[in-house]
């Protein structure tokens, strides 16, 4: 039987190769970064449809819309990371974007190439929150 955040894992890795599509909610029709957080927590057994962040936008984003949304979700923040974790990022100026935590790296959904994307190594932008599924 496998944990919560390897089911995120599983689930994160397998939406790579999905097309981006701005509000997307479906991996056919495309993604962007909630709609993949929506989906992997979703495929794990996450009540998600319960994360939705009311009005939010790629740009001048509040973080704290995003942890009313993650709580509602069932999910509480953390500070030590680990694969798994749903990850919230300054990705530009007043710009925010989710990943997800992964063995090795981070899946995110990747606007300027087109779709989803595993990236190694440690996030490029800084980590503005962190949240957790389980314990």
């Amino acid at each position: 039987m496998s944990t919560r955040a390897e089911r995120i894992e599983r689930a994160a890795r397998a939406l790579v190769g999905a097309p981006f599509r701005l509000h997307g909610r479906d991996a056919a029709g495309g993604v962007d970064c909630i709609g993949l957080v929506v989906l992997s927590l979703k495929a794990a057994g996450c009540p998600a449809e319960r994360f939705a962040p009311a009005g939010y936008s790629v740009r001048g984003g509040l973080r704290d819309a995003f942890d009313v949304a993650l709580r509602a979700a069932g999910l509480r923040p953390v500070t030590r990371g680990r694969a798994g974790d749903i990850v919230l990022v300054q990705s530009g100026v007043a710009q925010m974007h989710l990943m997800i935590a992964v063995t090795g790296g981070h899946v995110h959904a990747h606007a300027s190439l087109g779709h989803v994307v595993e990236m190694p190594g440690p996030s490029p932008w800084r980590e503005i929150g962190r949240w957790r599924w389980g314990r």
